[in-house]
């Protein structure tokens, strides 16, 4: 057990001491390859960072709780374009208008309800046919991004509200609205899987899930409960950022679905389910965005950021299997 809990703290420890030496090595390469005046390490450059970090940071902590169950979901990018786009059309409807200000809270919960719905769905055929998550959100990913070309053609979906806008700008304690999203949805979230009954159920599914339903954990509504949530939290994200900018493309969020796999599996949270930590994820998202940022500082374009970037995923994927692979080895000795 003493071994476990060592290896355990060794895996959380890992992602921050990654982010360590890349503030390290950007710091001191920026110097040299800078493309801008501005040092890397610059605080508003820092806030910054962190206010980008929330989009795909919001949607992988939720991804971290399904991975954590041993399913996946590829349609957290077509849900939060969706979203996006309810969000922002709804508050041209002509009763919304009528409203003024008071329309926001009811346009974020049209958005939110929309996440909700889509989630719901997916866990319910998850759920009900046992058929792969895999499978399922991929053809619920084609099928949502379908949703939003219908919606509006490939047309942009365009509302700026300046109230909104305000607010998405807003910093308290020095951080902006964004960022206290991400930190928010962290805490809750980490609340849950270490300090409730359905933390420790999502867990022990993914570990072993016969096993889970021979001691009487309701699998299904679980996975239907996770996938709503996924849901809601792709989105919030889109609540959180088009909240702000006020014009959604059809394409957009595309690929959000493999940065926040990326990240969740840079933060140490195992594919085939039963490991992970919502606190390592914030790590694996702040590395990602240091990634993007620091070889975009030193003027690398963003092919050679998406290669750099994959080239980590890869081995961090594989350092992973070696050590399945040792410690089962151990088990059997």
């Amino acid at each position: 057990m003493k071994k476990d809990s060592r290896a355990n703290l060794i895996k959380q420890g890992a992602i921050w001491a990654f982010i360590v030496v890349e503030l390290a090595f950007f710091s001191i390469a920026g110097e040299f390859l800078s493309v801008t005046d501005t040092a890397f390490m610059d605080f508003d450059n820092m806030l910054l960072l962190l206010k980008q970090s929330a989009p795909i940071g919001i949607i992988a902590l939720g991804m971290t709780i399904i991975m954590i169950n041993g399913n996946i979901d590829l349609s957290v990018g077509a849900t939060f374009a969706l979203a996006a786009v309810v969000l922002l059309d709804s508050m041209s409807w002509p009763f919304m208008q009528a409203l003024g200000d008071w329309a926001i809270p009811l346009a974020w919960g049209f958005a939110l309800l929309t996440g909700v719905v889509l989630g719901a769905i997916n866990g319910l055929i998850v759920w009900k046919t046992g058929v792969d998550a895999f499978i399922v959100t991929l053809g619920s990913m084609l099928g949502y991004r379908g949703l939003v070309f219908m919606y509006n053609g490939e047309q942009p979906t365009s509302h700026l509200n300046w109230t909104l806008v305000d607010f998405a700008e807003a910093q308290f304690l020095g951080l902006h609205t964004a960022t206290w999203f991400l930190l928010g949805t962290a805490l809750i979230l980490w609340l849950v899987m270490t300090r409730t009954v359905h933390g420790r159920n999502a867990y022990a599914i993914g570990n072993n899930r016969e096993a889970a339903v021979n001691a009487g954990i309701r699998v299904g509504p679980h996975f239907l409960i996770n996938f709503m949530l996924i849901g809601f939290l792709a989105a919030l994200s889109a609540v959180v950022f088009y909240s702000e900018s006020g014009s959604v493309n059809p394409n957009d969020g595309m690929l959000y679905e493999l940065w926040a796999i990326t990240a969740v599996v840079l933060g140490g949270t195992k594919l085939a389910g039963g490991y992970g930590s919502i606190v390592s994820t914030l790590g694996g998202v702040i590395a990602i965005q240091l990634l993007r940022k620091g070889l975009g500082h030193i003027g690398a374009d963003t092919e050679t950021v998406n290669l750099v970037i994959g080239l980590i995923l890869i081995s961090v994927l594989f350092l992973d299997r070696q050590l399945n692979r040792k410690g089962r080895e151990d088990l059997k000795t």
